[in-house]
């Protein structure tokens, strides 16, 4: 049976009742910020930039073509990311976590073996983003979504700070290798990670929900919620869909842009450098006090605010100019919502779809995120060297934002599914 929620904040008159789901579920928590922090998401697009430069000296490649690499692991997780959430449904997420962390960090330490090759650099990544799907939020957050109800959204902003918390350390860890034993033990020592650190705490720790433990001998078709094929045909899952390739697009365009915006504005450098790792610092915040809200309020209604608001930065960042203050409260509302969309889309899925489908529908729209975000640093790139500056790609943000963000408003009350409605 399905049927509608009675009020939005139904989930907190059970709270108390349901205080027991961190205790029962800490340690798959706990590894899942690991499995995620050390995975796919943040690791290769925290770091090129610190490879970057040695990669250049030694083989004589352009700033272009090196990052063209990331270009190379958005078109991977096109095709990848999706199957593997088709094998999470059908094998169970910890198999496929597993087996995806052991192949990505030994593919990330193949890298230490480059030539001058770029077809042999591309390749690679290629195939680090491939092996690597599995440990994408696509996997990690189906556990936890399992594992938490009441507290989901908490949960679940818990579990995504690992991206934030391990794109700060890594950058000073890698700093530290390099200068000592070179670029290449720095591959080595990055793909040390996940295989060290992740892949015992997800072998120890980390475990799919008992109703969806296919080791149990539980059918996927048994979990509460919509149908790959019946998801797909409702009108609510391509509204997001088309949301998540717009947001991502207009949040992800300045990142790796802000040096050279606040430059133009008349930044130097150092206040400039000193101002970016605002965006780590805010997106952690954001994925905290995010779940907080979608605990506690309409998940839409915070989704509208929180990646609505940065339209506002954009503005301010598009404006004639602006002192150090402004530009860091326009950086820090960008990374707040950084932080909190990932959540979204998790929590939005699992609770207008389901679980039944919940890792095939959710790498759909992770596509979608993927396609927006990938394409949106080349866009400002080139606007910004059409115009002579970023005025017009933050504007187009400033007006993109708030608008798509409004979609979600449509979505209405969310549907409560039980076993008995999926299984019939």
């Amino acid at each position: 049976m399905v049927r509608l929620e009675t009020a939005p904040g139904q989930h907190m008159a059970e709270a108390v009742a349901n205080d027991g789901e961190f205790r029962r579920g800490w340690p798959v928590l706990f590894a899942c910020v690991l499995g995620v922090g050390l995975g796919l998401s943040p690791l290769p697009f925290y770091t090129m930039g610190v490879f970057a430069p040695h990669l250049a000296k030694e083989f004589g490649w352009s700033m272009s073509q090196i990052m063209a690499g990331l270009s190379i692991t958005t078109i991977s997780v096109v095709v990848a990311g999706p199957m593997a959430g088709l094998l999470a449904e059908r094998f169970g997420t910890r198999r496929v976590a597993l087996l995806s962390l052991l192949l990505f960090g030994l593919a990330f330490m193949s890298m230490a073996r480059l030539g001058p090759s770029l077809t042999q650099f591309y390749v690679t990544w290629g195939v680090i983003a491939a092996v690597g799907a599995g440990t994408l939020p696509i996997t990690f957050t189906r556990a936890v979504n399992g594992w938490f109800d009441v507290h989901r959204g908490m949960a679940l902003g818990i579990a995504m700070t690992g991206t934030g918390v391990f794109g700060i350390l890594c950058k000073p860890y890698l700093a530290w290798v390099i200068a000592d034993h070179g670029w290449r033990a720095g591959y080595i020592a990055l793909g040390a990670l996940p295989l060290l650190i992740a892949l015992p705490a997800c072998f120890f720790m980390f475990r799919d929900p008992p109703e969806a433990d296919v080791e149990l001998g539980h059918s996927v078709a048994e979990l509460p919620g919509l149908s790959r094929a019946e998801a797909l045909k409702s009108w609510k899952f391509w509204l997001i869909a088309f949301a998540m390739v717009i947001i991502p697009f207009c949040l992800a365009g300045p990142v790796p842009n802000l040096e050279k915006i606040l430059s133009d504005r008349g930044f130097d450098s150092a206040t400039a450098l000193s101002l970016t790792p605002l965006i780590g610092l805010s997106a952690i915040a954001g994925r905290l006090i995010g779940g907080w809200l979608l605990d506690r309020f309409w998940a839409p209604g915070v989704a509208f605010v929180m990646l609505g608001l940065p339209a506002i930065a954009c503005f301010i960042l598009a404006g004639g100019s602006y002192d150090v203050t402004m530009g860091a409260v326009a950086i820090a509302m960008i990374g707040f919502a950084l932080g909190i969309e990932y959540d979204v889309v998790a929590y939005l899925t699992s609770r207008y779809f389901g679980m039944r489908a919940y890792a095939g529908l959710y790498a759909i729209l992770y596509v979608c995120f993927a396609v927006g975000s990938g394409v949106a640093p080349l866009v400002f790139g080139y606007l910004r060297d059409l115009n002579q500056n970023y005025a017009t790609a933050l504007m187009i943000s400033a007006i993109a934002l708030p608008l798509a963000s409004a979609l979600f408003l449509l979505l209405g009350r969310h549907p409560v599914f039980t076993r008995e409605g999926a299984s019939a």
